[in-house]
């Protein structure tokens, strides 16, 4: 199935908001990461705005020292599915690791969310980076970074398995005859692999959809592959037009090597935009924004890279401390990317964090300014869309009502959605049940 190209957009839920200070903006709601109310009015404007979807983030391990949105909010299935009775069309991407989780239980979760939603679930596969969470799951330990992908590839082979336990018509649930379900049309998985033994079948049917939609962040050399392999969907974390073009064109040809069809799968920037009506006005939000910012904020940014690591007990002017093992087995990617900036501008520990606490980035302006920079990163293979942060109160208005407006002007974005599941809105085909793919080559055999 195949779709007008247009930008992809997704809006992510994250509450008090993403960084250790935005909670203290005035207009700010300081529960907003567990208000139902909160999260109902932002899905239901982006679903105004038809974006494709919402994500929800999540992780399994704080300290006091964590972001607010991370001490305090919602279990991702569980509010998805909250808000899959409020909305009509967008998509519900849920964040859920597989390296404290079992594949069963997560497959019965999606393939729940998937219908209550009629066929709008998707689900953002993570392996966790946080090394401390093995002690909230009576682990002694993590797994090393390499033995987290090898586990994701079984762990969605064996959910992906189970998703197709029915053949889409195997219930039947005739009364004259009394035959609930074909017998012939529900199948075991019988999986025996390395990390996982999983009989199957699956205790729910297939979806509108056929199956979730599945996204993945995929950063390091190992997340990368497993993202070309697997994903529909690649949240990105560019930061410049000329860094997103390099990732693209990385993944789309990793994809291409793994006999995918680079077109069937769409690499998402993270942006923050901050809008304003004037080019003023779009400045005086950055200043906004700057100024809720501490170093706090980039010291906690730090930790998150580096495995959550107290970056507070270093000299702030003195060097950057060495790190980089913790880096390695947590976000790998992300920690070498400041590492490399760290060690090319002989950067203290001070200037660092304070570079990250408010990075400015190439998303500040009026609203036409903020339509260019994302036509141009689509246009010249930056992005097939991207992922918005809500940077201030008030941010995700302004893009819907001021900004979509010119990207459909542009018949760059949709004016309608194309159908009622995630997957015919986002272009994606739907997915043959292995076994009636399989009876269906034995009969044309």
């Amino acid at each position: 199935m195949t779709t007008a190209r247009h930008i992809k957009l997704g809006f992510i839920l994250h509450g008090v908001g993403r960084t250790w200070t935005d909670w203290l903006h005035p207009d700010a709601d300081p529960g907003a990461s567990t208000n139902f109310r909160f999260y109902t009015r932002q899905a239901q404007l982006a679903e105004r705005g038809k974006f494709d979807f919402l994500f929800v983030a999540d992780s399994l391990s704080i300290t006091e020292k964590s972001s607010p949105h991370y001490l305090n909010r919602f279990e991702p299935i569980t509010i998805l599915s909250a808000l899959a009775a409020v909305t009509e069309k967008i998509g519900l991407v849920g964040t859920l690791t597989v390296s404290y989780s079992e594949p069963f239980n997560v497959a019965r979760q999606f393939a729940s969310l998937d219908h209550i939603s009629g066929g709008r679930a998707g689900w953002n596969v993570v392996t966790s980076w946080l090394g401390d969470t093995a002690a909230n799951f009576s682990k002694t330990e993590h797994p090393a970074h390499d033995v987290r992908y090898r586990i994701a590839a079984e762990y969605l082979q064996v959910v992906q398995g189970l998703w197709d336990s029915w053949e889409d018509d195997a219930h039947v649930g005739d009364k004259a005859s009394g035959l609930f379900v074909d017998p012939e049309k529900l199948h075991r998985l019988d999986h025996k692999g390395t990390y996982f033994q999983v009989r199957g079948p699956l205790n729910i049917k297939r979806s509108r959809q056929g199956q979730p939609v599945i996204f993945q962040a995929g950063a390091s050399d190992d997340g990368r592959n497993f993202a070309a392999r697997h994903a529909d969907a690649i949240f990105g974390s560019a930061q410049t037009l000329e860094e997103a073009q390099e990732y693209y064109r990385d993944v789309k040809a990793r994809a291409r090597g793994f006999g995918r069809d680079p077109s069937e799968m769409f690499i998402l920037p993270g942006i923050g935009p901050l809008i304003g009506l004037t080019e003023a006005e779009a400045e005086q939000n950055y200043q906004t924004l700057a100024g809720l910012g501490s170093l706090e904020t980039g010291l906690g940014f730090l930790a998150r890279s580096f495995n959550d690591h107290d970056f507070s007990r270093y000299d702030l002017d003195g060097p950057f401390p060495d790190v980089a093992a913790l880096g390695f087995n947590s976000q790998q990617s992300s920690s070498q990317k400041i590492l490399a900036q760290v060690a090319a501008e002989n950067l203290t520990l001070r200037q660092i964090a304070q570079r990250l606490a408010t990075p400015r980035g190439q998303f500040v302006g009026t609203p036409a300014q903020i339509a260019d920079r994302l036509e141009a990163w689509f246009s010249q293979e930056g992005a097939d869309g991207f992922v918005l942060f809500e940077t201030l109160p008030g941010q995700l208005d302004l893009f819907v009502d001021h900004v979509v407006p010119l990207l459909q002007a542009r018949g760059l974005f949709r004016t309608e959605y194309e159908g009622d599941t995630f997957r015919q809105n986002l272009g994606l085909r739907f997915p043959v049940n292995r076994y009636t793919a399989a009876r269906q080559a034995r009969t044309a055999a």
